[in-house]
């Protein structure tokens, strides 16, 4: 037997939640802000147009930039990308469309337990596997760690947005003549692409701002570094190294390093909700 309350009742009820609520997301968007600001504020002065086109100023010298850390960080991310999204899409597909029983209960087992393994743990992995191997350290590397550490995060959301498709689509490609394959291949990936697509931008958003496996595989480099085989300098490696240096220059330009990766996440976060949202409006229309 339900209770029932009085209209009055209801409408106070109504005003304290969507107060708390509206207090709640006012908190967690002041976080955010100040966050922003602070970086900003703290690393302004060394916001120009050599921070982005010069690589670091030698010790004792003013000026200088992190354009290697920049270039370094988009091929650590490509290269992550195209170990891990190719394997988690792959995987994705696999579970949602094929697997059963124990074998998925052991994938997505295995797959939260990967997600789970602490960074600085995938670092060590990587290091032994292929940095001590090869005698150096080298942007291979890092791409491998931080590939590894996307697979979990693109299977699981593959999976997911697969799996809420409606099976009516996948009942219809196939009364129409068409094999699992075909039909899986031609209308449901298609119907989730969006779903997919943000789950893959957030994944990379995710490793994007890793640290810890970072100073175990690509380590850093002050110069540029060319090809897959050498140190590479990366924004979270260069944000560290610069916070806990003695050097006043040095942390301005952390501050400024920091602002531009945090700024960097967050406009592939409104992509990924964009796109996400441009996918629910699609399938709603």
């Amino acid at each position: 037997m339900s209770a029932s309350y009085p209209p009055f009742s209801r409408k106070i009820t109504n005003i304290v939640m969507l107060t708390l609520t509206g207090l709640c997301t006012l908190l967690v968007l002041s976080v955010l802000l100040t966050i922003l600001g602070y970086l900003l504020w703290k690393g302004a002065s060394s916001l120009n147009v050599d921070f982005f086109t010069k690589i670091p100023a030698p010790v004792g010298q003013s000026g200088g930039g992190v354009k290697n850390a920049i270039v370094g960080t988009l091929k650590l991310l490509a290269l992550a990308s195209a170990i891990g999204v190719p394997i988690g899409l792959l995987g994705g597909i696999y579970l949602s469309e094929f697997a059963g029983g124990w074998s998925a209960f052991t994938i997505r087992y295995t797959t939260d337990l990967l997600n789970g393994v602490p960074s600085v743990v995938m670092g060590i992995f990587v290091y032994t596997l292929v940095v001590l191997p090869m005698h150096h350290f080298s942007t291979l590397a890092g791409g491998i760690a931080l590939g590894i550490m996307m697979i979990p995060i693109a299977l699981r959301s593959t999976e997911d947005f697969l799996r809420a498709v409606p099976r009516s689509l996948r009942e219809g490609g196939l009364a129409l003549g068409a094999s699992k394959s075909e039909t899986i291949f031609t209308i449901v990936i298609p119907a989730a692409i969006y779903g997919i697509i943000t789950g893959i931008l957030l994944d990379i958003a995710r490793v994007a701002g890793e640290t810890a496996p970072l100073l175990f595989t690509a380590f850093g480099n002050l110069f540029d570094s060319p090809g897959w085989m050498q140190p590479t300098a990366s924004l979270p490696v260069v944000i560290y190294n610069y916070a806990i240096s003695p050097y006043d220059a040095w942390h301005r330009q952390a501050w400024a390093a920091g602002f531009v990766l945090l700024s960097g996440l967050l406009v592939v976060s409104i992509i990924s909700r964009l796109i996400l949202a441009r996918g629910k409006k699609l399938s709603h229309g």
